[in-house]
Parts: C-alpha cells; structure tokens; sequence
C-alpha cells in the first residue's frame, strides 16, 4: 500500500533563482524504511517538508507537481490534518520542544486533538515507555541531555500514532551515545512498531543495515534510488556527490577492484566475517 505518492514535483523558495527540488517522483510504502542521503544543499529537508504539507501551505514559493498522503493531495489539505498521518521530526530538538515538563510536552498536541483525559495518559504512559523516558515526566526539557531531548520530540510525534515519521537529520547535533540511543529507536519504531520511516541521515553504515530502500540526492534532484545494498555499490559516484562513506564500504571497493571481494556494500561486521571466512 502506498503511503505517500510524489508526482512530477519541483519547488522554489521565493526570491530563489533556482528550484530546490527538481522533478521528484517518488513512492513510499506502508511499513517501509526509506533513508535519504545527500550533501548539503541537495535538496533533502526541502523534500521532507513537503511530506507534511509545511510546503507550500505554511512555507510559499513556486510549488509544481502533486504530493499525495493517503487520499489526500496536500495542496488541499490543511497542515494539521496531515499532522496525524504523518510526524516530522527536525534536527534540532530545542526548536520543537516548549512546554515546562516532559510530559506536558507530549500531552500538548494530544490536547490539540481534543481526545479524552484517559486517552491522553494512556498515550503519554505508552510513549514515554517506548521511547525509554519513564520516570522523568516532570523534567524540565531544557535540563535533558540531546539525546533524551530528540527522544522526547520523538515521543510528542509518537504520541499522535502518525502512520509516517520522517526525521531529517535527527542525530546531527548529537554524541555518539544520544546518536545510538536515537538510531536504535528509529529501528524499533520501524522493525517492531511498523511505522513507516523515512529517515534523512549521514551514517551510511546504518543505512545499509537497517534501511529498505535508500534514495542520494544531488542539486535537487534523485540521483540513486534502489536497496542500500546495490546504492552503496555505486562508491565512486557517491565520493563524487559529497556522501560520506565508512571505513567499511572504502575498504571492500578496493578489495573489490583487486578481485578479492564481490561485492563493496559490507557493514564493518559483514566485511571482518567475509574476509575470515577467505583467509
């Protein structure tokens, strides 16, 4: 089934002389995890804000071609409607989060929602759990670290039972333990929760190891688009583009020139088994 349907799309930002995406045609299916990689200025978080309706209702410009979501072309379709189909998450969590608790935080958009106080709790109790922020509900969101931070923004989102979260960049701003603690809920929202992803982010070992399908993007427009493991086979384009490739997949492109690996798309995992089991 497809979620989200993109149809011959283009958009410029106004006073822009050059459109920021270009001719995008896209399907994103229910259940799927879809990575979007790029270098900066591709056109990805002009992409995403398109999947939610921010543009062009809330964000003007010349805006060409069709964005379906469901049933709904979001031309027609006001914002928060959308909003309970499809959450989006940014890079920086402090730009989202302005309530005084944690869990006010998360109530806030439910109480938009009108939904009874029992629902609510019941909501709050869930993502909080899921998102592994029990026990500080009356915590005052500026006094968490990034980490615990982005995963409240994502539990605010969650809260709403979107049947999509797209998140751009959502690790950026992180260390490497609030981006582990962010990457592994991504996956169990995804793998356990089945909650369609779509997912714009630089660790490309990630991608390859979790990710359905992965789109590169470059001056606005898809340049790659297949499973991660044929894309990741594509080394030398993806230098070109600017996308930042592990140790991992450098390593089994040389090996694979040398003829002593098939294939260049391995996790650091996947390329220490395969050469154990050659030597």
């Amino acid at each position: 089934m497809k979620l989200i349907r993109i149809e011959n799309l283009s958009f410029r930002y106004r006073r822009a002389k050059e459109y920021a995406i270009k001719d995008i045609n896209l399907d994103i299916k229910k259940g799927e995890f879809l990575g979007i990689l790029g270098a900066s200025g591709s056109g990805k978080s002009t992409l995403c804000l398109t999947l939610n309706g921010v543009i062009p209702n809330s964000i003007r410009g010349d805006f060409v071609g069709n964005v379906y979501v469901k049933e709904y072309n979001t031309r027609e379709t006001p914002p928060s409607k959308l909003s309970t189909i499809v959450g989006l998450i940014l890079q920086n969590p402090d730009s989202q989060l302005f309530n005084m608790t944690v869990e006010e935080e998360i109530a806030f958009g439910l109480e938009n929602l009108g939904l009874e106080r029992d629902e609510i709790q019941r909501r709050i109790n869930w993502a909080l759990k899921i998102t592994g922020l029990q026990g500080l509900e009356s915590e005052f969101p500026p006094n968490l670290s990034g980490g615990q931070k982005q995963r409240l923004a994502i539990a605010s989102i969650l809260a709403m039972k979107p049947e999509i979260i797209v998140l751009d960049e959502p690790t950026a701003q992180l260390d490497p333990m609030g981006k582990e603690q962010v990457l592994s809920l991504i996956t169990l929202l995804n793998k356990e929760q089945g909650i369609t992803i779509v997912l714009v982010e630089h660790n490309a070992e990630y991608m390859l190891s979790f990710a359905d399908r992965v789109i590169v993007m470059d001056k606005g427009r898809i340049i790659l688009k297949g499973r991660p493991s044929e894309v990741f086979e594509e080394v030398e384009l993806l230098k070109e583009l600017g996308i930042r490739l592990p140790a991992s997949i450098r390593i089994g492109a040389e090996l694979k020139k040398r003829g002593i690996l098939k294939k260049a798309a391995l996790t650091e995992k996947e390329l220490i088994r395969t050469l154990r089991s050659q030597f």
